[in-house]
């Protein structure tokens, strides 16, 4: 049967516009005033906005660090999002024994049979030498568009910058976008050896050890090498004022620059690593000051920055007690495990379901920016610079009925119970939020509503994607 979403207000990047939206199968099928409805399921969103599903390009679900594991899969990972209204997740295959095309098939089958969304992944490109060089090309034959390289983590995932060349030398030929985590793991490497020998050991010591002016450095230094290989480049998890001060100086001499930024550090500080619960905010890069929230905020604003991800990547707080995940009992070693010794904490945070929630209150409720410009940095910026546009992050007639109906005036006070993550903690329990999804749609089936779940494992699809946009 088809379906008939009435009286909405659809809010896309670009407008806002009170119409129906006919859905036939997975598909938007029309768009107009005063559709008849017979024949039709109808949704009623009298008072409701009509958003695209979020788009939230960096995610990291089952990996691998520290003899543990984020503790969200394709499924619990989805269901979150879901809840959060977002329908569209990227994650990343990580590059271990065997070619890329080996690493592609086995990431798939592990992630395949639980999606709960639809979702992509990008490649990472933690080592590089004849055969890495030789199948680079052959990545968009996967549905594989962007691959990540990383500046820091000597010995484990750093390319020297010569390497990051090749890559991007090859990747701007091939299609690919370049992302690029930026520090200085040489510094890091001799501050945290520094830190060590002197016995300070506190989770406040994650973010003295990382300095943000290496980050800038860094992110200069990958602009550079962008232009010398002629290869788009796009600038992860920023969280400095002066990164922010460097996107916007390689955009204004041409370059194909963009960047990101996640809510966490929008709204924590470095402050928050001396909590006595400071594990909790740990993540890589770290928190920095309130200085660097607000030049982040305003990058947003101006759009120097596209896109509000998440990197998320939970772990519990305390993984040697379980907690119930839909009725079930769930322990997954986390950050107890460096206790004592911030080196040991598994880096990462929840965010996925957190990130339209908590962004639509402070952005658009707190009235720093329209509903159709969270919109463009939450869902269609990201959907175009990572080739799913049209198919997903717009509301148009041929695209998949993936769709958020918000309720702009409904108060929440949020937290572990509301965010569906299958983690201990919530970053922003207690937080009283004012808009809120209360009916997500994925291709045209009704998957959260009113708080309820109503996906399945192996409902998501993994995405195809072509060649985006440099915006």
């Amino acid at each position: 049967m088809k379906r008939l979403i009435k009286n909405g207000t659809i809010v896309t990047a670009q407008k806002t516009y009170k119409a129906d939206i006919l859905i036939d199968g997975e598909k938007i099928a029309w768009i107009g005033v005063d559709l008849p409805s017979e024949d039709c399921e109808v949704i009623d969103a009298t008072n409701l906005l009509v958003l695209p599903g979020g788009v939230d390009p960096h995610v990291h679900l089952e990996l691998p660090m520290f003899s543990t594991v984020s503790s969200d899969d394709h499924y619990t990972g989805g269901k979150a999002a879901a809840f959060g209204g977002t329908t569209t997740m990227i994650d990343f295959v990580s590059l271990e024994k065997g070619s890329l095309e080996d690493n592609i098939v086995r990431h798939r089958a592990m992630a395949d049979p639980k999606t709960s969304i639809d979702y992509s992944a990008h490649m990472n490109i933690t080592r590089f030498d004849d055969a890495v060089e030789s199948q680079l090309k052959d990545l968009p034959g996967f549905g594989i568009t962007s691959v990540k390289v990383f500046t820091a983590y000597n010995g484990r995932l750093r390319l020297d910058d010569g390497n990051i060349f090749k890559v991007m030398r090859i990747g701007g030929k091939a299609g690919l976008l370049t992302m690029v985590h930026a520090e200085n793991g040489d510094i890091i490497d001799l501050l945290v050896s520094e830190a060590l020998s002197a016995e300070h050991k506190e989770p406040i010591w994650h973010a003295r050890t990382r300095p943000a002016w290496g980050e800038v450095e860094a992110s200069l230094r990958a602009f550079a090498i962008g232009a010398q290989a002629d290869s788009p480049v796009y600038l992860v998890h920023m969280n400095v004022a002066e990164e922010v001060d460097q996107l916007a100086y390689a955009r204004s001499k041409g370059l194909p620059a963009m960047g990101e930024t996640c809510p966490q550090y929008l709204f924590f500080t470095e402050d928050d690593l001396k909590r006595p619960d400071g594990a909790k905010w740990i993540c890589s890069p770290p928190l920095r000051k309130a200085q660097d929230q607000q030049g982040l905020l305003n990058g947003l604003e101006n759009g120097t920055i596209q896109v509000l991800s998440t990197d998320h990547c939970p772990f519990f707080y305390d993984g040697t007690k379980s907690i119930l995940y839909e009725g079930e009992p769930v322990r997954i070693p986390g950050k107890e495990l460096g206790m004592g010794d911030f080196t040991k904490i598994p880096n990462g945070l929840p965010g996925l379901g957190d990130r339209l929630v908590v962004f639509w209150n402070h952005a658009v409720s707190g009235g720093m920016m329209t509903p159709n410009q969270f919109v463009e940095l939450t869902s269609t910026n990201p959907a175009k610079i990572f080739g799913l546009y049209p198919q997903k992050g717009c509301v148009e007639v041929g695209s998949d009925a993936d769709l958020a109906l918000w309720d702009p005036k409904r108060e929440v006070t949020y937290g572990v119970a509301q965010a569906q993550h299958r983690t201990d903690y919530n970053l922003y329990e207690g937080w009283k939020l004012r808009g809120y999804p209360v009916q997500v749609l994925l291709r045209g089936k009704t998957i959260v509503r009113n708080g309820e779940w109503f996906g399945s494992a192996g409902q998501g699809r993994f995405l195809y994607r072509k060649t985006g946009e440099i915006l």
